[in-house]
């Protein structure tokens, strides 16, 4: 069940985002949620290079390619 897999993984990613304040309630850091959401993404493109059905390196080279345009859309560098 893919959805229930991609929620929980979100609602784990937003769970390291609540920041303790000295005073006042805690707030969501946006910011830092939208950093690990492309960060996880960027993670789930990388090959797999113990897969015997991949040619590795024409995954790599597809990695690497996706990758940059991910951070170039988002302005990671």
């Amino acid at each position: 069940m893919l959805v229930h897999t991609m929620n929980e993984r979100i609602k784990e990613l937003a769970a390291q985002c609540w920041e303790e304040r000295k005073y006042g309630p805690a707030w969501f850091n946006q910011e830092k949620f939208a950093a690990l959401i492309i960060q996880d993404c960027l993670l789930s493109l990388e090959p797999d290079p113990m897969a015997p059905e991949i040619d590795y390196d024409v995954e790599q080279k597809f990695y690497q390619r996706s990758a940059n345009k991910i951070r170039r859309h988002f302005g990671i560098e």
